[in-house]
């Protein structure tokens, strides 16, 4: 399916590895022009030279936090008038909300909420004056079926999905749209566990990881980055013009509910 949207810009935030990385290589196969981001510099060089070397589309880089004031403003002088916000950024990790100080919560909150909200608020008003827009934030099933010792993730991420509720209604009729996805057991770093950063896993430890995780998911797997991020592109694609203000689970049928 033509997805309607090649030559589109397209920022996609933390998107060197994982997630992010799933959803900018479905973007770049559908032909947008590509804005990543990531903390760190060699994975998000490698992303970039992979993209450009697959799909043959243009690659910007911007390193850094996209929690940090400075490194918006950077993305933005990049691509002043972007066609898609891809919002994503790494979560609180497994603690017991009695260990959390004001500090701790505070940046939680920052990350997966204030920093998504500040994005939007740059561009949703040229994306409405352009008459095309498509903002994707990248949330959790944990919004749902809250996790022990993801509070703080849930929190915030469930303050973003409130937030935007309503933003979603006001620019709807401008052609922008605003959706979030909800990512269950999808096989990624952050479901392996606390690791150090770019450690190998044992291939025996991550088989039995998989299948002890599998069992629990209707579908019978984890699902994949790259699967995830062709539902995102679909999302932002001229097809889902109709279809805001929506929370969709990725997760094999983990979520159980009928309505």
């Amino acid at each position: 399916m033509d997805l309607g949207i090649r030559g589109k810009k397209a920022i996609v935030c933390a998107s060197s590895r994982g997630l992010g990385k799933g959803c900018a290589m479905a973007l770049a196969e559908a032909g947008c022009e590509l804005f990543l981001n990531g903390r760190n510099a060699t994975a998000l060089s490698a992303t970039a030279s992979e993209i450009r070397q697959r799909f043959g589309v243009k690659v910007t880089e911007i390193v850094g936090d996209v929690a940090d004031p400075e490194v918006q403003k950077a993305l933005l002088a990049a691509c002043p008038s972007p066609d898609i916000l891809v919002n994503n950024n790494g979560g609180p990790p497994y603690r017991d909300f009695r260990e959390l100080d004001r500090a701790k919560i505070l940046e939680g909150v920052t990350n997966n909420m204030v920093a998504p909200i500040e994005l939007i608020k740059a561009v949703i008003d040229g994306m409405a004056a352009r008459g095309f827009g498509r903002i994707v934030n990248i949330t959790s099933l944990s919004v749902y079926t809250p996790i022990p010792g993801l509070d703080l993730s849930s929190g915030a991420r469930a303050g973003l999905t409130a937030f935007l509720a309503g933003v979603a209604r006001t620019v709807a009729n401008r052609n922008v749209t605003i959706n979030n996805i909800l990512p269950g057991k999808l096989d990624t770093d952050r479901l392996r566990g606390p690791h150090e950063p770019g450690s190998v896993e044992d291939p025996a430890e991550g088989a039995a990881r998989r299948a002890r995780l599998s069992a629990e998911v209707p579908a019978g797997r984890l699902g994949t980055p790259e699967e995830f991020g062709q539902i995102c592109a679909f999302l932002c694609s001229v097809h889902a013009g109709y279809m805001t203000g929506q929370n969709i689970p990725v997760d094999g049928g983990l979520y159980v509910s009928a309505f």
